[in-house]
């Protein structure tokens, strides 16, 4: 794992931001209590390498704060971004692995780590976290077909407004009132959505400022985005489900 410019212990379980939703949300305070002694904050400033391809990854990781890309790069030196890290996201296996992607801060980001052997022995005496692993594994790997999706079938305009979607849907999920305009920072550049979109940085800004000028958003800032019309925006995406949002 790489070396952040900052590590520090400061940050409290009570205070988490992504509690309710991390590998930790189902343990009990006593249970906490446990992780505390155990784990250590790191923090990377957008564009420091958190790992890279064949590093050995001995750490169970939540991300508490900020983004990071996984990424893959081809013989021709293009980048494709396979995936994403955003707020409550686990990164590791239990056991430890060797990376198989390139992990980069896109932005300013803390991961909450806790060893992997010290991960072993937390789970056996506390069942709930090794379930909670599964599931969250199981996300992931749904996450990472309907993204096969995303890239094999749906235009340009559908891609765009599909990663735009999936934002929306986390802060719907975190609380944000999906019949109010859903406001967030974009976790990566244009560039960075390019890669991750399989598009060109022009097709990227051009469909963005298209959507905004059709009404479905507004772009207040270079990273700002707020929906004004989710359902207009779901339909957009190209999907006949609900896009998992509450009713």
């Amino acid at each position: 794992m790489g070396h952040p410019r900052r590590a520090d212990d400061r940050l409290s379980c009570a205070a988490c931001p992504v509690r309710s939703a991390a590998l930790c949300a189902g343990c009990t305070a006593p249970e906490l209590e446990a992780w505390q002694d155990h784990r250590r904050v790191r923090r990377y400033e957008a564009g420091e390498a958190v790992g890279h391809t064949g590093d050995r990854l001995n750490v169970m990781a939540t991300v508490v704060a900020g983004s990071a890309t996984l990424s893959r790069g081809l013989e021709d030196g293009r980048t494709q971004i396979v995936g994403l890290l955003l707020p409550a996201n686990l990164l590791g296996r239990p056991g430890g692995q060797r990376l198989a992607h390139d992990i980069v801060a896109a932005t300013p980001l803390t991961l909450c780590t806790i060893g992997a052997q010290d991960f072993a022995g937390l789970s056996a005496t506390q069942p709930g976290v090794a379930a909670r692993v599964l599931d969250m594994t199981m996300a992931d790997l749904e996450a990472a077909r309907s993204w096969m999706t995303v890239l094999g079938r749906k235009t340009a305009r559908e891609r765009v407004a599909s990663f735009l979607m999936m934002l929306a849907h986390r802060e719907v999920v975190a609380g944000a009132d999906p019949n109010r305009p859903v406001a967030f920072d974009l976790p990566l550049t244009r560039e960075q959505m390019a890669d991750h979109l399989g598009l060109t940085i022009e097709t990227v800004s051009r469909q963005l400022t298209t959507l905004a000028r059709e009404g479905l958003l507004a772009l207040p800032t270079r990273r700002g985005v707020r929906i004004i019309d989710l359902a207009c925006l779901l339909a957009e995406t190209g999907d006949d489900a609900d896009g998992g949002l509450p009713t």
